[in-house]
């Protein structure tokens, strides 16, 4: 039987069930909350509290399994996803290791980059935390990640490559995955089209593409360019429904429905990238993120996203592959 780590043990890959693929339950700065947001704008019980309302709303939907790709440098911090998990046992939240950063990677290790100052000639220090991560837990919490995650977002520079320290990371993602068999999700900029960047690493690091999630990839509509990564066996990420500041849902269903259309269902899975609280807009999240992206939150896929699909011609069965079957292949090594 194959298992998946979630944040309260292993459970069955076929019981994963419904299946968002992209959420956060939060994405903070912590060194920014200890610093200026304890007492002030961040009230770790409110959060919490509210967290738990939201997500036993999720699962009321029917969602079984939450996908939380919250890594080192989007505040990834396991004792309070735990407290909240525990409210809702419903739920499966699943966690990542890895780390999210457009330029370079962490400081603790830039002594000890391959051919840096302090290189011993092992594997990258870096990837060894990831595989850690996966194989023991993060932390002392006993929790242990089910997936990798990484960020190729800027564009390439002059000389056709990512920031160095991008690269480094993306081989310390592959490196975590040649030894353990854990799949990967990439957060890509399709505009600059970096996902192709990304598979061409992974190809020549060894890594099976069919483990791959391209994250936001549904921000693109170029068919052409969107099939041309599927065809490599790696997954689409249609994962940013209700980010209309980028593309509106008519137009993200629009694409999911032509390449369903075209046989891809198989390689193609939804969700919102949404949060309970992202600082990325402030302190005010609360009452920007309403006002400015009114559909942007847990709930929009299954209430909206999934019916538009079905007025668009997608099969149910169709969307089941993308909500439940591709999920649990995806996850099951």
């Amino acid at each position: 039987m194959a298992t998946v780590e979630s944040v309260r043990g292993p459970i069955d890959a076929a019981a994963l069930g419904v299946t968002l693929m992209h959420e956060h339950v939060f994405a903070v700065s912590t060194e920014h909350i200890q610093n200026y947001g304890n007492g002030s704008w961040w009230d770790e019980e409110f959060r919490i509290t509210d967290a738990i309302t939201r997500l036993r709303s999720v699962a009321a939907q029917g969602v079984r399994t939450f996908v939380d790709p919250t890594v080192w440098g989007l505040g990834r911090y396991l004792p309070r996803i735990q407290r909240i998990n525990a409210e809702v046992p419903e739920l499966n939240i699943v966690v990542a290791t890895g780390y999210y950063d457009y330029d370079g990677a962490p400081t603790p290790f830039f002594l000890r980059a391959p051919g840096g100052l302090l290189d011993d000639g092992g594997p990258d220090p870096l990837a060894l935390e990831f595989v850690r991560d996966l194989t023991v837990g993060i932390a002392d919490t006993g929790v242990k990640a089910a997936f990798l995650k990484c960020a190729v977002e800027h564009p390439p520079g002059a000389d056709g490559r990512v920031a160095p320290g991008v690269e480094r990371t993306a081989k310390a993602v592959a490196y975590a995955h040649r030894e353990t068999g854990a799949p990967i999700t990439v957060h890509t900029h399709p505009a600059a089209h970096t996902g192709r960047w990304a598979l061409d690493l992974f190809r020549s690091e060894g890594v099976d593409l069919t483990k791959v999630v391209l994250g936001h990839s549904g921000d693109s509509g170029d068919l052409d360019h969107l099939m041309e990564l599927a065809d490599t066996g790696a997954i689409l990420g249609m994962d940013r429904f209700g980010v209309d500041a980028t593309r509106d849902t008519p137009a993200r269903v629009e694409t999911v429905a032509a390449l369903a259309a075209r046989g891809y269902a198989d390689r193609m899975v939804l969700s919102q990238d949404a949060a309970c609280f992202l600082d990325w807009f402030g302190p005010d999240y609360d009452t920007l993120r309403p006002a400015l992206l009114p559909n942007w939150h847990y709930e929009h896929v299954l209430a909206d996203v999934v019916p538009a699909l079905r007025d668009a011609g997608v099969s149910a069965k169709d969307v089941d592959q993308m909500l439940v079957t591709n999920p649990e292949r995806y996850f099951t090594r």
